[in-house]
């Protein structure tokens, strides 16, 4: 069992590694990492290669934290090792192989991770990414705070099953490394100099 438990992390680290973004944007000729702000997740796609490159990348993203954890949980295998599926697939976009190590921001792929572990806690949490941004206009802004909302609603939240405290933990653990690489976003937001959805130079 621990041989296949090593296995299935390192193939979760390698499908989380898929950089769906660059890959939809070259089928356009364009590379995400050199327009706008160079961040390979799908608001900048979809700057650079367009609104429908933009949403498949954010579900291929997003499938990338969700298909590890999710097979993970039927296939039976512990509570830990599901956990560090999940946060192998969230390092893999963070630090893709393909890539040389320089990935995303992590949003997407760690709501995959989040869907599998309690899907009604994530739909809770997209009803308030969209009432922040109709609100402010910042997909930083609703992302981070989503983001720190996750751990205490997967502990409160008994519907449709309790969360185990290793999915807990692993959720809060992300939060620190989305906190790393939003540090401009955030250093923007305190300043009041970030851009808001819909502006030219969008730096999200």
């Amino acid at each position: 069992m621990i041989i296949f438990s090593v296995i299935w992390i390192l193939l979760s680290y390698l499908l989380g590694s898929l950089p769906v973004g660059v890959l939809l944007a070259k089928l356009r000729g364009r590379d995400p990492r050199t327009i706008g702000s160079g961040n390979i997740g799908a608001t900048n796609v979809m700057r650079a290669a367009g609104k429908t490159a933009g949403i498949v990348t954010l579900l291929g993203d997003a499938l990338k934290g969700f298909l590890p954890v999710w097979l993970a949980i039927r296939f039976s295998f512990p509570e830990s090792v599901v956990a560090a599926a999940g946060f192998a697939a969230f390092l893999g976009h963070l630090f893709p192989l393909y890539l040389r190590f320089k990935g995303g921001k992590g949003i997407a792929t760690a709501l995959g991770i989040f869907l599998a572990f309690n899907y009604l806690a994530v739909l809770i949490d997209i009803v308030i990414f969209i009432v922040l941004l109709l609100k402010w206009r910042y997909v930083s802004l609703g992302s981070l705070v989503c983001a720190v909302l996750i751990p205490p609603m997967l502990l409160i939240l008994k519907t449709p099953a309790p969360t185990p405290a290793p999915y807990i933990i692993l959720c809060a653990i992300m939060i620190i490394p989305i906190f790393i690489k939003h540090r401009e976003n955030i250093r923007r937001l305190l300043a009041g100099t970030e851009n808001r959805i819909g502006g030219k130079n969008s730096a999200s």
